[in-house]
């Protein structure tokens, strides 16, 4: 297989058509923020710039999910996976089901009916205002760091294979993304979103057809994943070192999808902005099948681009070993001599980095409006709250440039990368929320002391794994044609799990290979033991105590069987019991409106 390299110049040979689509995806996502910045209520308040009015409706809701879902991470990063390792990774998709259940029954009813408009305000009415600021920083540091991986990622695979401008890129696709946030508010963001999941699903379309087409046909792409053992089969292995079985994608992977569709505040933002309970629900059951369907599009444009390389190592012609530039390189083969098409997918791999960092400037500016200003400055008025909102926004869209400028630092693919940062951070800020909401007599030191342990915990793990970091996974052979020897195979496969066995780290280097898909889980429970032993140490939270609706009654569900005292005395049940001037009381403190209080009794 001659990858030809010499023939891939800047979109190849048909750059014009292809410059003009690219163009033309700046300039909707420009236009869509210039529409909503002049119409409507031309975003003069903070409930229209940063919650759009709470006037979604589902459809456009759920797409804006999957858009900030799919970033270009995934639909570079896990073709370049399964390339190079095998179809395991599809295995993720089992985590989707409980990770959009749980979050659809538990996690947006509570949220939506305390009608907050940042995640972290529950924290506040929970617990303290203490652990409020403490989760808000956290979801800052995770996000702004998540932003310059999701811009550099798409503009570097661009310039190793292209010679696309890298910097140019990077500084096009920020500041676009910085003016049509900053212009247009959440409304912008989720209609930009819906446009740009479009050009998403069509641009990796066409790559499949293409290049199954090029590489002679379903049937013959099929016989060389097969022979080329890419076709993976029910890992059951319970180790949890093991970078990806079953257990590590299927259970692991519920947490991670925990951390984001359930407290992540780019994605309830979206939930809140609904304009019902019924439709943020509704939405997140319409991301289900949206979400296996990108999953499935990136699998399959791996195995086609297997199919087509037969596995050889292209690193050498690239100049790079990343995988990920290996995809571009993909595209742009199968793809020249027909234009447009590498334009569309290059509009397409820039619609996905463009609908995750504007979601992130979106949620990132709400955050630190109303988690860390309004609260210090009651008084300000609305509009120049709006203004400021605005400034924040623009402000993290010049932040998100300087991590860019830092992602090229790391190691890893980007995929693993994206997903370490989501389970370092996100899973202690998906225990804090657990702690908070089905442990009822949780209080605000413990949760303070078990973020604060989930976060050292998190970065002893990562930063470890990154100093004792060996092979990882090993690719799966790259040869194209079956092994039809039998003896010579099962000697093959002993050999390898021998090495395999008298390879395995031992000690402390084994705590730092554990999985990065246990990441969520690991830190998660960790947030929540240490949670539950400082509170019971410093004194549990009384019942009473308990701001109405911010517990779901997850305790009282589990232990049913047992006698209705039993569980009152175990606070296993929605704490309802404040008087109307307790809450009244409650109310006046935090400056909160009395319709916050509204259903919240109702879980």
């Amino acid at each position: 297989c001659d990858l030809g390299l010499s023939t891939l110049g800047p979109f190849s040979q048909t750059g014009v058509v292809d410059y003009v689509i690219f163009a033309v995806l700046l300039a909707a996502s420009m236009a869509i923020g210039l529409y909503y910045a002049l119409s409507g209520g031309r975003q003069r308040t903070t409930q229209e710039f940063l919650m759009a009015d709470r006037s979604m409706h589902c459809l456009p809701v759920s797409l804006s999910l999957i858009a900030s879902f799919q970033s270009a991470v995934a639909i570079i990063g896990v073709p370049g996976e399964i390339y190079t390792h095998g179809t395991q990774y599809w295995f993720i998709g089992c985590s989707y089901i409980l990770g959009l259940l749980i979050p659809a029954h538990v996690f947006i009813p509570v949220l939506y009916r305390l009608r907050v408009s940042s995640a972290y305000q529950y924290l506040e009415l929970r617990f303290s205002k203490a652990v409020r600021i403490c989760g808000t920083l956290t979801f800052i540091c995770q996000m702004v760091i998540y932003m310059g991986v999701c811009v550099y990622t798409p503009a570097f695979a661009l310039n190793a294979v292209t010679g696309f401008e890298l910097w140019g890129t990077v500084l096009a696709t920020g500041l676009v993304c910085t003016l049509y946030t900053t212009m247009g508010g959440l409304k912008a963001v989720i209609w930009t979103d819906v446009f740009q999941t479009v050009v998403m699903f069509a641009g990796q379309l066409a790559v499949i057809m293409v290049g199954v087409q090029r590489t002679g046909g379903v049937s013959e792409v099929w016989r060389k994943v097969w022979e080329g053992n890419r076709i993976s089969g029910l890992d059951l292995n319970p180790d949890p070192t093991e970078r990806h079985t079953f257990w590590t994608l299927g259970v692991g992977g519920i947490f991670l999808m925990l951390s984001l569709y359930g407290v992540n505040q780019a994605q309830v933002q979206r939930y809140l902005s609904s304009r019902t309970e019924k439709e943020a629900v509704r939405s997140c059951y319409m991301v289900f099948p949206s979400l296996q369907l990108a999953l499935a599009l990136s699998c399959v444009m791996g195995l086609v681009m297997f199919a087509r390389y037969c596995g050889e190592d292209p690193s050498d012609k690239l100049g790079t070993s990343s995988r990920d530039a290996m995809v571009i390189y993909f595209v742009m083969d199968m793809l020249q001599g027909l234009p447009g098409l590498p334009g569309l997918f290059v509009a397409c791999l820039f619609s996905a980095a463009l609908s995750t960092i504007s979601s992130a400037f979106n949620s990132l500016a709400t955050v630190t409006m109303e988690d860390l200003i309004k609260p210090y400055f009651p008084a300000m008025s609305e509009s120049r709250a709006t203004l400021l909102s605005k400034a924040l926004a623009a402000s993290y869209g010049l932040l998100c440039l300087a991590m860019a400028y830092l992602t090229h630092l790391m190691g890893d693919s980007v995929l693993q990368v994206a997903l370490k940062i989501f389970g370092m951070v996100g899973g202690p800020i998906l225990g804090l929320f657990s702690l908070g909401m089905f442990f009822p007599w949780a209080n605000s030191t413990g949760a303070v002391a078990g973020l604060g342990t989930g976060l050292a915990v998190a970065f002893w793990v990562g930063i470890g794994s990154i100093f004792t970091r060996s092979s990882g996974a090993r690719p799966l052979p790259p040869d194209c044609t079956a092994i039809l020897n039998t003896t010579t195979a099962i000697h093959t496969a002993l050999i390898n799990h021998l090495s395999l066995f008298f390879s395995r780290p031992t000690g402390l280097k084994r705590f730092y290979s554990l999985s990065y898909m246990w990441y969520s889980a690991f830190n998660c429970f960790t947030v929540i033991l240490i949670g539950l032993i400082i509170s019971f140490l410093t004194g549990p939270m009384k019942e009473e105590d308990v701001t109405p609706g911010t517990i779901y009654p997850l305790l009282g569900k589990l232990l049913c069987f047992l006698p209705e005292h039993l569980k009152k005395k175990l606070c296993c049940v929605t704490p309802l019991g404040q008087t109307v001037s307790k809450m009244m009381e409650f109310k006046e403190q935090h400056m909160i409106p009395c319709h916050r209080f509204k259903c919240s009794t109702s879980l």
